[in-house]
């Protein structure tokens, strides 16, 4: 299949003289981050979405926006902190990208609370009603009432405030009431704090009886404040949230112990210093100016009033009430053709195949992956399992097999990356139980994080051991799986297979020298220069009749060196098509510099996760998937890798994505040269259908047409033996 963009004729244009030095040919990467949360945003005022999906696309900004206060705010008051005055790529020093954030975001948070009444209003057409406590029927309040004193009130534990009783420790992300109270015979107030025990066992939204009432637990908690002050007068009840910085790396890589180091890191995350304070709109402004002053933040900055819910990332509660009608069509992962052959062995079926491509979620990660390291647990002929974890569900079975594996006398070898944000804690619990089950485990390279997604099995085949490999984009989580669309590959090919072993080999030991690799493209190492070396290649190779073409697919482009080197094949006439899903540095449809580039972003019902880079080479075209987004961390700074697509089969089903997601009218933007984006509106009769749900439609026809093959092979066997 020819690519689509290849059929545009671009004359050759002459270098301009523009100095790929200068921020003003780079956006800020923190503020195209933020105008990817509005795209997401835009999903939850699109009144297509069903409407508990529009209450999920609210939610999902809320949590991108607490994680960007953790990670980005945080990390640039640090720099603010240490006097840095060095400029980012955009030209901007740290106070400089807070003060351009501050205005976006709170530009966003306004947004965020039009939605939140909107869609209340809506619920409660569908008689799903979150209402203040006030409004509950006398039969809920009596059912309230008995909740809050069996299920709650043993939880609670008032901090007051006074020179007997300090200020208390407010944990991260945590909602709390600010509570006064005095003596009915007095005047004199008295301050406390209550932590609201929100957890996995305590819900934050709850509900009583049937009338589809719906309250918050703060709000349970503060109509019921005479049990925990009895005999006091309860002057107000107010909630605030606050937001600590995350970034807190460790100081010392050459540790003995890397695992007491990442504890030490994360017992400092929790005391962190303080980067946002919300509260709610009716808190007194004594209130908010004493919580400001004791909690050591900028009233004037850090501040931010809260018309709605605080914490709006709990409204995942709401968003996933079981109700069909209000949620897309349900779609369950289907069978990957290949591997339904009646082989029953998967590792015969890669043998058979070659390389097998899998596209989750439309693709099932069950059946697939879990499957492939399943039977490699048991089969007795797998003689090693080597893995790279960065993140994995809560309860993993891929752990489950990796024990498995080792109890029936696999050598099991897992690089675990301790060092996964958010994820330390679960990674160094998995690092017990493997440890004790008998796995090898380490920690990967000093100075760099292993985000590389590998699962590579050695086997005793008919012929000799042979190596087989699972290389993947997204993480071994089961969950993620069905939720964001990644690409893996199933391969047996001798030359990758060399590279992995290459490659684990260095992971296990940290050592560097006369690494070769045949195939592979591994980061830090290699992986960046080739990318640069493709684009110019493809820069030599451009003519007005064999025009050429560059499409990269990655979740951020931010390297200002692959940037630069972008924005000359632009200007030597070769198209570049970049679908980018959230930040984005290069600047689009600048006259003589990046007239021939296009970038588009896609949000939409999954996560656009997947890595996929194609370059024509002069019609010998070469897709590559993996591990890396196109940002200087991924490239300098971790172990990634990148595996060639080689099979014309699979190369032809990565072309059709690529044209796809290129040429959909829903759920496509199409950024300016600005920073700016214009969402795409349909032009033919199919326009409005969503990318996701046209690639399940291919997906749904893929089995189809494995399965009549399948028949088909069934009925000429029969006919054979007859």
């Amino acid at each position: 299949m020819e690519p689509s963009s290849l059929s545009r004729t671009v004359p050759q244009a002459p270098l301009s003289p523009f100095d790929l030095e200068d921020p003003q040919w780079y956006l800020s990467r923190e503020l195209t981050w933020l105008s990817f949360n509005r795209r997401v945003l835009h999903e939850g005022q699109d009144d297509r979405v069903p409407l508990l999906e529009r209450v999920f696309f609210l939610a999902v900004v809320g949590s991108n926006l607490d994680e960007f206060f953790m990670k980005r705010i945080g990390g640039l008051k640090q720099q603010v902190g240490a006097g840095v005055r060095e400029l980012s790529v955009d030209g901007r020093r740290p106070q400089e990208q807070i003060d351009a954030c501050a205005l976006v975001v709170r530009d966003l948070f306004r947004e965020q609370e039009e939605l939140e009444l909107e869609l209340k209003r809506l619920l409660a057409r569908k008689k799903i009603r979150i209402v203040p406590y006030a409004d509950l029927n006398l039969a809920e309040k009596r059912l309230a009432e008995l909740y809050f004193y069996e299920q709650v009130y043993p939880l609670l534990t008032p901090q007051g405030m006074d020179p007997a009783h300090p200020f208390p420790f407010i944990s991260n992300l945590s909602i709390n009431l600010l509570v006064s109270v005095r003596y009915p015979d007095s005047e004199h107030s008295y301050m406390n704090r209550i932590k609201v025990p929100v957890s996995e066992d305590m819900p934050r939204f709850l509900r009583f009886g049937d009338a589809g009432h719906t309250i918050t637990l703060e709000d349970l908690i503060g109509n019921n404040l005479e049990i925990l002050f009895p005999e006091m007068v309860v002057e107000t009840c107010e909630t605030f949230r606050v937001t600590r910085n995350a970034i807190t790396e460790p100081h010392h890589e050459q540790a003995n112990d890397l695992l007491q180091v990442i504890e030490s890191a994360l017992r400092e995350r929790k005391f962190a210093e303080i980067v946002r304070l919300e509260v709610g709109w009716a808190m007194l402004p004594q209130h908010r100016g004493m919580l400001s002053a004791e909690l050591g933040v900028d009233e004037a900055c850090d501040l931010f009033e809260v018309d709605g819910i605080l914490g709006k990332r709990d409204l995942f509660e709401i968003a996933a009430i079981d109700r069909p009608e209000l949620h897309y069509q349900p779609h369950k992962p289907l069978d990957h053709p290949d591997l339904l052959d009646e082989d029953p062995n998967i590792f015969h079926v890669i043998r058979k195949h070659g390389a097998i491509l899998l596209q989750h979620p439309y693709e099932s990660f069950d059946n697939s992956v879990e499957r492939y390291l399943r039977e490699a647990s048991i089969d007795p002929k797998v003689r090693a399992i080597k893995m790279t974890l960065y993140r994995t569900a809560g309860k993993s079975r891929v752990i489950e097999y990796l024990i498995d594996a080792a109890r029936n006398g696999k050598q099991v070898a897992v690089v675990l990356e301790l060092k996964a944000r958010f994820d330390e804690q679960a990674n160094i619990r998995w690092a017990g139980f493997l440890e004790e089950a008998g796995i090898h485990v380490t920690y990967g390279v000093i100075g760099f994080k292993t985000h590389s997604k590998v699962i590579f099995v050695i086997r005793k085949d008919y012929d000799g051991l042979r190596r087989y490999a699972h290389i993947g984009t997204g993480n071994y989580h089961a969950g993620t799986a069905r939720m964001y669309c990644d690409l893996g590959l199933f391969t047996c090919d001798p030359d990758i297979g060399a590279d992995l072993t290459e490659l684990f080999n260095y992971l296990t030991t940290g050592y560097t020298p006369m690494r070769h690799y045949h195939k592979l493209l591994p980061s830090p190492r290699m992986l960046k220069k080739a990318l640069i070396q493709k684009i110019e290649r493809e820069i030599r190779a451009h003519t007005a009749e064999q025009p050429g073409l560059i499409q990269l697919k990655a979740n951020a482009l931010e390297d200002r060196e692959i940037i630069a080197a972008l924005y000359r094949a632009s200007q030597a006439g070769v198209h570049v098509d970049l679908i980018i899903r959230d930040t984005c540095r290069l600047r689009p449809g600048i006259a003589g510099l990046s007239d021939h580039i296009r970038v588009v972003s896609l949000v939409g019902r999954f996560l656009e996760h997947a890595r996929l880079f194609y370059f024509r080479n002069k019609g010998a075209d070469e897709y590559f998937i993996g591990s890396a987004d196109l940002m200087q961390r991924n490239l300098e700074s971790r172990v990634e890798i990148c595996t060639p697509v080689e099979s014309p089969k699979l190369k032809k089903q990565l072309r059709e994505l690529l044209d796809l997601q290129l040429n959909n009218q829903r759920n496509v933007w199409e950024m300016e040269a600005d920073g700016s984006y214009i969402q795409r509106f349909a032009k033919a009769r199919d326009g409005s259908i969503c990318i996701h749900r046209k690639l399940i439609d291919r997906a749904e026809k893929r089995l189809a047409a494995g399965g009549r093959a399948l028949v088909k092979k069934k009925i000429q066997k029969k006919s054979a033996k007859k």
